[in-house]
């Protein structure tokens, strides 16, 4: 179910304990061939299937589109919010969810750079609201071990306006990709302990603007590897580790024992 589409009276039939989604994302550049609102496509995208398949055992909130894109301001067309803006609105948000009465709330993220402060709005959240249950779950590392198998332009292949990213847009609004897609690995190396994609974590972080980890392209990783089929697979292996959030949140379930 979507938030936006029912009527206060109906919200009074609803049951209280259904999980209740909301994506974050961003508007912000995606290179020469993507659309600024790719991440806002794609968190919409999962959802939007989640929704299809388990109806009214979920309910979908609006989604927050300009999130945490700072890093990319060297490039036309990012919107961005302060950290200590995203957080104080999406805290707000979330609790007109709670003051509803609603106690299961899952956090999806579609763009890495809302990850960081995502985990202290959750952190947060759930010190204040003691009786909510409160996740966040970013799209590639929620099902990164399906997704490892998918990938095929190795390491620091998956990033930004990649493999993935670009065979998303490819499978759910082909009319928006402009061609031609990009060839070669995009990626400026840096410390050997800094360097990861979406895919291989880092053992450590340093901050580096966009603009200087793609080398000025607005990409990171290899776009190249990039199909519509291949973004189906994507999208089947996420909404399948959606789903399984979903259903062990359902009413009448909990944590493992």
């Amino acid at each position: 179910m979507k938030w936006e589409d029912l009527t206060t009276v109906e919200f009074d039939a609803l049951d209280r304990t259904i999980p209740v989604f909301l994506n974050i994302a961003a508007i912000e550049q995606h290179g020469p061939h993507l659309p600024v609102a790719t991440d806002a496509l794609i968190g919409n995208h999962f959802l939007d299937r989640l929704d299809t398949v388990l109806g009214q055992q979920v309910l979908v909130l609006p989604q927050v589109k300009v999130c945490c894109s700072r890093h990319h301001l060297d490039f036309a067309g990012t919107l961005s919010v302060s950290h200590m803006t995203f957080l104080a609105y999406v805290t707000e948000v979330l609790n007109s969810v709670v003051h509803a009465g609603f106690k299961r709330i899952v956090v999806v993220n579609s763009h890495g750079g809302n990850q960081a402060i995502g985990q202290v709005l959750v952190e947060q959240f759930g010190s204040d609201n003691p009786g909510v249950t409160i996740a966040m779950a970013t799209w590639w590392t929620l099902a990164r071990t399906a997704l490892a198998e998918i990938s095929e332009s190795g390491p620091f292949g998956v990033g930004h306006a990649c493999e993935f990213e670009t065979s998303l847009i490819q499978l759910i609004a082909p009319e928006k990709v402009r061609g031609p897609i990009p060839d070669g690995k995009h990626y400026v190396h840096t410390y050997e302990w800094a360097e990861g994609d979406m895919l291989r974590g880092a053992g450590g972080s340093v901050y580096r603007s966009m603009k200087d980890i793609s080398g000025g392209s607005g990409i990171v990783g290899e776009p190249s590897y990039a199909s519509p089929e291949k973004g189906q697979r994507i999208s089947d292996a996420v909404v399948e580790q959606l789903i399984a959030v979903a259903k062990t949140l359902a009413p009448g379930t909990g944590p493992r024992p």
